[in-house]
């Protein structure tokens, strides 16, 4: 195949390594082209907070990468290493939650350790998760198979998501429960999508990472999430293709020389490079595309681990902090209304225990974030640590460095998350639906050899890898008349 007949991938963020290692796999010439000196995107490792210090610039624990089809078509484990801890996530409490304990509520990887632990509830949690867990993969290829227009290959799978998506997503949240706990864990994981809760959006996607802590775990990336990076990368390079770091493309004619050309980019991106290659009507579409509330990272380096009240929330390397479900909902509420909470919901990583390898002993890089109304510049360290306070008393003592990146500087540091919007688009019902529109391959555009390979596709946000695969499927078959490649390790 001659260089003429390759493609462009624009990004080199997991979506867009994703499309260039599926591209090459089945021989055609690709080179990626990323902005930034180093790739990754939303998957980069680097020095933050303090020299010789790792910390993961944005994603840190990777639910979906052990469960996805993209990941396990490439083998991923059998390329880099990964733990899974026995606790996938926790939500401490506190005796202001009910029942007059700061005993915390703990999703373990195990569903009959977290049943056992839940109290009252335990049996209502179970039942709740069990149905899924029997049909997982099935639930998957509901979830995140490729968009919301077709017709569900596994009708019960459908259902069974859909209801439980339609409860913990509308005002009959509480109905199967009675105390705090159970609730907490459903809340603190659907508020990963960002937005008010309940909310039918937020509970579809908290569903998901939900059963993945019982199923797959919420895995640690030795060396942190740059290591998904890198082992894309390197298959790419072994089968041909080329990636070009600071190389910003601002204008479609720059890649004249490609007969086909993929965006890991978000719609608005792509409306801004290709321009008049697309139609006026779907550029409208592209402008149209909404993008949600931000976020401010918090990253500290401490010295030691966080002194929380509950010792079994160590165990676990997500920690969602804010306390129970009214707590997180109404800190939800206050940044969709433009506002600042003063308790805010807070994403904590902490990952020394599970990669002790990865900084120096006696050093805990503690990653987290905090929900902001679109382009915040607030300055959110100081809630943050009040709030993480409040569950881990001495915690406050153990700071040995900080830094804060606002949602303006985060949209800085990546042009792809608008406002600080990581998700390349806002989780709403309708823009799961049309994603950035309605389409039974959205992933391809009506300009010729024009590719979205983004969050801005389905299945939306997280380090899967499946919006670039399905964006370079769609490209092989439309454009090569090509086969889907085998993508394992050889």
């Amino acid at each position: 195949m001659h260089s003429s007949e390759g493609a462009a991938v624009v990004g080199a963020g997991p979506n867009g390594l994703a499309a260039a290692v599926t591209l090459a796999r089945a021989g055609v010439p690709v080179t990626v082209f990323e902005a930034a000196e180093t790739i990754g995107g939303g998957t980069r490792t680097t020095e933050l907070v303090e020299p010789g210090v790792l910390h993961d610039v944005c994603s840190a624990i990777h639910p979906m990468a052990l469960a996805t089809g993209f990941f396990r078509a490439f083998e991923i484990e059998r390329r880099m290493e990964f733990v899974v801890p026995e606790a996938s996530f926790a939500n401490p409490l506190d005796g202001r939650a009910g029942g007059g304990s700061d005993r915390a509520a703990i999703a373990y990887h195990d569903l009959d350790r977290t049943v056992a632990e839940l109290g009252r509830d335990g049996s209502a949690y179970g039942r709740f998760y069990r149905p899924l867990l029997a049909r997982m993969p099935e639930v998957l290829d509901f979830a995140l198979g490729g968009g919301m227009l077709r017709w569900p290959a596994h009708p019960i799978a459908a259902a069974l998501t859909g209801l439980r998506a339609l409860e913990q997503g509308t005002p009959l949240w509480n109905l199967r429960f009675r105390e705090s706990a159970a609730p907490a864990l459903l809340s603190g994981v659907a508020a990963h999508s960002i937005g008010r809760l309940p909310n039918l959006a937020t509970a579809g996607v908290g569903l998901v990472l939900g059963a993945l802590a019982h199923t797959v775990g919420w895995p640690v990336p030795v060396g942190g999430s740059r290591a998904i990076t890198d082992a894309l990368a390197a298959d790419l390079l072994a089968h041909g293709g080329r990636i070009e770091t600071g190389h910003p493309i601002d204008d479609i004619r720059e890649l004249g020389a490609y007969r086909v050309r993929l965006f890991d980019t978000s719609a608005r991106g792509l409306e801004r490079i290709a321009g008049s290659a697309l139609p006026a009507r779907y550029r409208r579409a592209l402008r149209r595309f909404s993008y949600g509330d931000a976020a401010t990272k918090v990253d500290f380096v401490l010295d030691g681990p966080i002194p929380w009240s509950d010792p079994r929330v160590s165990q676990a390397p997500t920690v969602h902090v804010g306390g129970s479900r009214p707590e997180l909902a109404a800190s939800e509420r206050i940044v969709a209304s433009g506002g600042h909470p003063a308790r805010p919901y807070v994403l904590l990583a902490q990952t020394a225990e599970f990669d002790p390898g990865r900084n120096a002993p006696g050093v805990n890089a503690v990653w987290s974030y905090t929900h902001v109304p679109s382009g915040s510049t607030v300055d959110m360290a100081e809630p943050v640590i009040r709030q993480i306070e409040r569950f881990a008393p001495g915690f406050r003592d153990r700071i040995r460095a900080v830094r804060v990146t606002t949602a303006d500087e985060m949209s800085r540091y990546n042009r792809n998350y608008h406002g600080g919007d990581f998700s390349a688009g806002a989780i709403t019902l309708p823009q799961l639906i049309a994603r950035p529109t309605v389409s039974a391959d959205p992933w391809r555009t009506p300009g010729r050899g024009i590719y979205l390979a983004s969050s801005s596709t389905p299945p939306g946000p997280g380090v899967h890898g499946l919006s670039g695969w399905y964006a370079a499927k769609s490209a092989l078959r439309h454009e090569y008349g090509l086969a889907e490649p085998d993508l394992r390790l050889r």
